[in-house]
């Protein structure tokens, strides 16, 4: 067993990975310099067993953080009391640093009986569907007691009806609900990148925007408020030929895409939580944490610089002080 200083480095974002049972002896027993694991909160929802004793140990060595797949918070059928109260448990047990959810839709009735899709599945982005949002994610708070936070969706359909764009729809839901996001940057890719392929857009980005992946991903991301961002997601996916719809299969190492744009939101939001996504083709442990230090090159790299333009400002500010008091 080993023992890690769970203290960040000032001026830096806590930096995670996702947590797979592949990797769970790898973590207790190979030391990683990463601030905090991700798991996904489902698979803990039963009372006991061999899971709950790993987390647990897990938990003595790094901070966790919750990511559940379940509430559905876009669906007009609230999720089930039983799912709020399964992760209300675990986020009493754990304590978790942070906890996260999806915009998606997922709870409908089927033959009287509350059915989940078993997918994420995308909702429009208009007043009626942010009503159900607001309403749902406040009744999540309220049972977990904690803010939570709300990923956007990488979707492979969009729906008519929307009169906002996506992240306008996600700023309103955080003013007014009082969640923060979760911004997944790949998910922004491979939506950027599927753009041109879906035919029933509302808000349909200009030829300029559709040209350049990387710069419409920039422009969503320049909507919305640097108070608003609670931690940003970092994954891969299997790439596409033109003319094919890309899946966002957390496969393949964080693309120099995806790097590209981190560097640029870290500019944007400061120093909010980063973590690695991995769940398709595990790579090994080593791998995984490879990613974390990227991460972290980028994260010093970009504060680094801001702290030195910091610093050069207040030396031209204080030298043009001098040169005023001496005339």
């Amino acid at each position: 067993m080993f023992s890690l200083n769970k203290k960040p480095t000032a001026g830096l974002p806590l930096i995670g990975v996702g947590l797979r049972h592949h990797h769970f002896e790898d973590a207790l027993n190979s030391p990683a310099n990463i601030d905090f694991i991700e798991v996904h909160a489902e698979n803990f929802f039963a009372r006991g067993g061999a899971s709950h004793a790993m987390l647990s140990d897990i938990a003595q060595h790094y901070h966790i953080s919750l990511h559940a797949t379940s509430l559905g918070l876009g669906s007009s059928l609230p999720a089930p009391q039983k799912q709020l109260a399964q992760l209300s448990n675990l986020v009493e047990r754990y304590q978790p640093i942070l906890i996260s959810d999806h915009a998606c839709f997922s709870w409908a009735e089927v033959s009287g009986i509350d059915t989940h899709a078993g997918d994420l599945l995308p909702i429009p982005f208009n007043d009626e569907s942010l009503q159900m949002m607001v309403a749902n994610v406040e009744r999540a708070q309220q049972q977990l007691g904690r803010q939570i936070l709300v990923e956007n969706l990488s979707a492979y359909i969009e729906l008519p009806g929307s009169t906002y764009r996506e992240a306008e729809f996600l700023v309103k839901l955080c003013q007014q609900s009082g969640c923060k996001l979760l911004i997944d940057l790949n998910n922004l890719i491979v939506n950027a990148t599927n753009q041109p392929l879906l035919s029933c857009s509302a808000k349909t980005p200009s030829s300029s925007e559709q040209a350049n992946i990387l710069a419409y991903a920039k422009q969503w991301l320049n909507r919305v408020p640097k108070t608003l961002v609670g931690e940003i997601h970092l994954a891969g996916c299997t790439q596409v030929a033109d003319g094919e719809i890309m899946i966002d299969d957390h496969s393949q190492p964080v693309s120099d895409t995806v790097w590209h744009l981190y560097h640029y939101a870290l500019q944007q939001f400061g120093a909010v939580a980063t973590l690695i996504e991995w769940d398709e083709n595990l790579p090994s442990w080593q791998t995984l944490i490879a990613e974390a230090e990227k991460a972290k090159l980028i994260a010093k790299e970009v504060f680094s610089t801001a702290q030195k333009t910091t610093a050069l400002n207040k030396l031209s500010s204080n030298h043009l002080k001098d040169i005023s008091g001496e005339q």
